[in-house]
């Protein structure tokens, strides 16, 4: 936490009316003006730049080629050095825009030697922000959409439900080369969006891209055994079945947890598991990303005119809840969030996935939208922004023109509107320490606190 503060008074002093009703106002959008781009790739406010730092298709460092569709990042530092971890989006059976040329077949580290999709580790200069070195991280897997950062590395994931695929995969981040890939079962099989993992609890957190998603959270058993225990689904509370799409703004609920009996099932049936137990339904819930007690999500197609809400689950404290931040009202003010962040500085920041121009938007903590980027190259879609832990860089991909930039500029600087949407994660304090290590740190602190499984 920032600032001293301990949790548990933070939440004290952002809790008030934390089951307030509606109060019926109405998103509020900055129009900011972009500069012209004169590459004809992405326009940025005054002020910022941004440099190609990665290409599909180019040869990387291990002999393998850049594979295509890039879609979610995330940035850890160790060693003095910044590692960005990136998904690849691929479909079953596209190997054109898989890692393997001509004759170069699939290693025996891949999890599915018929799959295309994984990951990709760059490694970079803290300073210059040039890419040292680019490898296969994982592979054998489909449809890399969304991920999120753990203590033990990136979490890949699944989107898509077929024999043997739909899972999650841990990357880590500190390794060199390609590491197997294995399915962490507990998490869940169904179409995975995206994950992210608390690091004082080890509570993960999971989406579903599905129209009648659930959201889950994984407990585990033990923090020497993370990847064992309990899936969960979020249900709000007095209220069954309840649809997410119709939260209003300044509307919050107060929430707790169901337990889904098969997490592992042959049929692609997790989310109605949880609905039989009273879960909330979210309207495919994509980015996510974890900021101290609180967690970002986009619902991509829910809201008033189902074109997207921006969610805060208030995880922590005694009373957890879900609230709206900001929703669309307008495909021109907002089109469809997918993928989201948290800037070092509080900011948030959104990718679309619509058809109004596929923009980034800045969006404060009183629901204030403005835009940030917009790709011109393309009708592609922006994806996966992530900020190196200091603020300086921001990384996103154009994802199917296959392009990853570094974007820079007084980042922080000209927050408008509200203000902070929370406080900074304070996962990159964990991303040098491996597995063993974070567990033993991390022990202590489990045996003082109680997960709240069942609330």
């Amino acid at each position: 936490m920032t600032s001293g503060i301990k949790r548990r008074q933070w939440l004290q002093a952002v809790g008030t009316g934390l089951l307030a009703t509606g109060t019926g106002a109405r998103p509020a959008h900055a129009k900011t003006a972009l500069v012209r781009d004169p590459r004809g790739i992405l326009e940025l406010p005054s002020g910022f730049s941004y440099r190609v730092i990665s290409r599909a298709g180019e040869r990387m460092h291990d002999g393998y080629r850049v594979p295509g569709h890039f879609d979610a990042m995330g940035v850890f530092e160790t060693d003095g050095q910044l590692i960005l971890m990136r998904n690849h989006e691929v479909a079953p059976g596209e190997a054109v825009a898989g890692p393997y040329g001509s004759g170069v077949s699939a290693p025996k580290e891949a999890y599915d030697r018929a799959a295309f999709g994984g990951v990709t580790r760059l490694v970079l200069d803290r300073e210059r922000i040039e890419v040292k070195r680019q490898e296969l991280a994982l592979c054998g897997t489909h449809w890399n959409c969304a991920g999120g950062l753990s203590p033990w590395g990136w979490l890949t994931c699944e989107e898509i439900f077929i024999p043997e695929h739909g899972y999650v995969f841990l990357a880590p981040h500190n390794a060199r080369g390609l590491t197997e890939a294995k399915p962490i079962r507990g998490y869940g099989r169904f179409r995975h969006e995206a994950a992210t993992v608390d690091p004082e609890t080890l509570i993960a957190y999971l989406s579903e891209d599905r129209e009648d998603a659930a959201f889950y959270r994984f407990v585990p058993s033990s923090p020497s055994t993370p990847f064992e225990g309990k899936l969960q689904a979020l249900r709000v509370r007095d209220a069954p079945g309840f649809d997410t799409s119709t939260l209003k703004l300044g509307q919050r609920v107060a929430i707790d947890w169901v337990d889904v009996p098969e997490p592992d099932p042959a049929e692609d049936d997790v989310r109605l598991q949880a609905r039989a137990r009273g879960a909330a339904s979210f309207a495919r819930t994509e980015g996510i990303w974890l900021s101290g007690p609180e967690l970002f999500m986009c619902a991509t197609a829910g809201g008033p005119i189902g074109r997207g809400q921006i969610l805060r689950l208030q995880h922590a404290g005694e009373q957890p809840a879900l609230s709206v931040v900001a929703h669309s009202e307008d495909a021109a003010m907002l089109d469809m969030p997918d993928n989201i962040t948290v800037a070092p500085s509080g900011e948030l920041f959104v990718a679309e996935d619509g058809l109004e121009g596929n923009c980034l938007r800045r969006v404060t903590r009183d629901g204030s939208v403005s835009d940030f980027a917009r790709n011109v190259l393309s009708a592609s879609e922006l994806s996966g922004p992530c900020f190196t832990p200091d603020g300086r860089t921001m990384f996103v991909n154009v994802q199917h023109d296959g392009l990853t930039l570094a974007i820079q500029g007084p980042f922080g600087a000209a927050a408008h509107g509200g203000g902070h949407v929370g406080a900074p994660s304070r996962l990159a304090g964990f991303a040098g320490l491996g597995a063993g290590t974070l567990v033993i740190a991390l022990g202590a602190l489990m045996q003082r606190k109680r997960l709240r499984a069942g609330a």
